[in-house]
């Protein structure tokens, strides 16, 4: 199973933020569209960085004025990125390495094309073994 696999069945609309927009921007962004982080980037094509709930509440921890800074603050800015004919594999060991949940995906020509997250390589996944599952299934009951 590929990358393109699964964003073909969640879409490909990313959230983006751009690097000055505040953090407080940035939490409603969050809060607005249900997600655990956003990508940055000044053009939407572009990934400058990516920045997620987690970011927030270590900043917040350490800055509580932190809500009005620039979110290229918090921002990780070496991203780990993806290409749409990776594995899943790959992306699942990336992942478990780097301790991330989210891996922005891009095009050959490194133009974002989509965000992957745990739970969306989770669900991905549990489809693919189900569909095993069912072909298995269906050889026994065919094979008796």
């Amino acid at each position: 199973m590929l990358i393109r696999d699964i964003l073909r069945s969640k879409g490909a609309a990313v959230v983006t933020i751009q690097p000055e927009d505040s953090v407080r921007t940035l939490v409603a962004k969050l809060a607005e569209h249900n997600v655990g982080a956003l990508v940055v980037s000044a053009d939407g094509f572009a990934v400058a960085g990516i920045v997620s709930e987690r970011d927030v509440a270590r900043g917040l921890h350490s800055d509580p004025d932190l809500l009005d800074a620039p979110v290229s603050r918090i921002m990780t800015a070496n991203v780990h990125t993806r290409i749409l004919n990776d594995s899943i594999e790959d992306l699942m060991v990336l992942m478990t390495d780097q301790r991330i949940r989210h891996v922005p995906v891009v095009t050959d020509d490194g133009a974002l094309a989509g965000i992957v997250s745990i739970g969306d390589v989770v669900k991905g996944r549990i489809g693919q073994l189900e569909f095993e599952k069912e072909q298995l299934e269906g050889y026994i009951s065919g094979a008796s």
